[in-house]
């Protein structure tokens, strides 16, 4: 089972590209963090970055509505591309491709204020998984 399933805060707008067939894909960072006390009972903070990447109608839905620090659960599955750079050296890239995400956070309208909360995107493969039923109140 290869199932990613993360709640976070976007790290900066997301980069959409056109590809050639038209097709429209989304990447961004995605920031979680771990509250935790140490063992001598002081508050620590961990923070994990995510690169998610979104294809087709969701990426435009992304484009749409998501900027630097909108809060976002995205569920997909983890893949590691390999590639090389210009010398010829191999590098790697994990990256969380998305099956499905739903919006955490209204998204600021021109003057200031939050809009009413955006939709959400699942993938045809996704619905009926009963995610789509998630409370917007989850205590986290």
């Amino acid at each position: 089972l290869n199932k990613e399933m993360l709640i976070g805060n976007v790290g900066k707008d997301p980069e959409v590209k056109t590809l050639e067939s038209q097709n429209k894909v989304a990447s961004f960072s995605l920031a979680t963090t771990e509250r935790f006390k140490d063992r001598q009972g002081q508050s620590q903070e961990k923070t994990e970055w995510h690169n998610i990447v979104v294809w087709g109608k969701q990426a435009e839905l992304i484009e749409k509505y998501v900027e630097k620090g909108s809060k976002l659960y995205v569920e997909g599955k983890i893949t590691t591309r390999k590639w090389q750079d210009k010398d010829g050296n191999d590098r790697y890239s994990t990256e969380i491709v998305a099956a499905m995400f739903k919006f955490l956070s209204a998204k600021p309208s021109a003057s200031g204020g939050q809009s009413a909360a955006q939709p959400q995107a699942a993938a045809p493969t996704a619905s009926g998984s009963g995610l789509d039923d998630i409370d917007d109140d989850l205590p986290f």
